[in-house]
């Protein structure tokens, strides 16, 4: 099942990135297209970006082709990222927030974008080569829940929008964040995610899994898989409704940004 639904993932994002978001399901409800194809008035990812909490200024000083209006939060705005810091980004995709960071931290500082799928590594990398980011930006490939590809005790802020909910195991991805930051007391963890008021089995639909919905825990059971992968002082800094009404299939859907800082 696993196997199967790591495929599925691979192959909704693959044509997210060749799509340029037409039909992914992370966005905000308002931006998406309308039934009969056409696009709504607020439907371009830049609008979309604006949405969910991007500044404007700082879309309009990266790659225009990294900014796929996915996602549920702005996390990077609560990271309080430093020149010469080093920042990893799980689940980069198209780059949005490797490049934003990369002109937070200078070029002393690296920034490494994690993603599984090719077709967004390919179009991050092509970006990044197009845009002069080749001294203080990486993309690799990974699995965040398996093992990232990153050095232990390396990094001082991980970042990640609405991409934890789609793994199977979240204590495992967690404790890879874990293991990679510093502990050095200043070290964070800001990420952006959905939670629910009602979990739902993996095996029921996996293609609907992969919509960042239905991959999604209660509040109380996400903040308790970041506690159980050793991370001690855990907040939270934003939380909103994800979509416009009260329910999704049934089920309440909030958007939070949360903050771990390492002992």
């Amino acid at each position: 099942m696993e196997e199967q639904y790591a495929a599925t993932i691979k192959e909704r994002y693959s044509k997210i990135a060749l799509t340029a978001n037409s039909d992914c399901c992370c966005i905000p409800e308002e931006c998406r297209s309308s039934n009969d194809g056409e696009s709504n008035s607020s439907s371009s990812p830049v609008k979309a970006a604006m949405t969910i909490g991007y500044n404007i200024k700082e879309l309009e000083a990266i790659p225009k082709s990294s900014i796929l209006g996915a996602g549920c939060g702005a996390p990077i705005h609560y990271a309080n990222l430093k020149e010469c810091e080093t920042v990893v980004d799980l689940g980069s995709g198209a780059g949005i927030d490797v490049f934003i960071s990369a002109n937070k931290v200078g070029t002393k500082g690296q920034v490494i974008g994690i993603d599984m799928t090719d077709e967004m590594l390919e179009k991050a990398r092509k970006a990044a080569k197009d845009n002069g980011y080749t001294t203080n930006v990486e993309f690799r490939k990974g699995d965040i829940e398996k093992k990232i590809p990153v050095e232990d005790n390396s990094v001082d802020a991980v970042i990640s929008n609405c991409v934890i909910n789609l793994t199977t195991d979240k204590v495992s991805t967690f404790r890879e964040i874990y293991r990679i930051l510093r502990k050095d007391g200043r070290a964070r963890m800001v990420i952006s995610d959905l939670v629910t008021d009602r979990e739902i089995d993996i095996a029921v639909n996996t293609e609907k899994w992969c919509s960042c919905i239905d991959g999604a825990l209660t509040k109380d059971n996400y903040l308790d898989s970041i506690r159980k992968a050793s991370f001690q002082n855990v907040e939270i800094l934003e939380e909103k409704p994800y979509m416009e009404g009260d329910k999704v299939d049934g089920r309440k859907v909030t958007s939070l940004v949360i903050k771990a800082v390492m002992d």
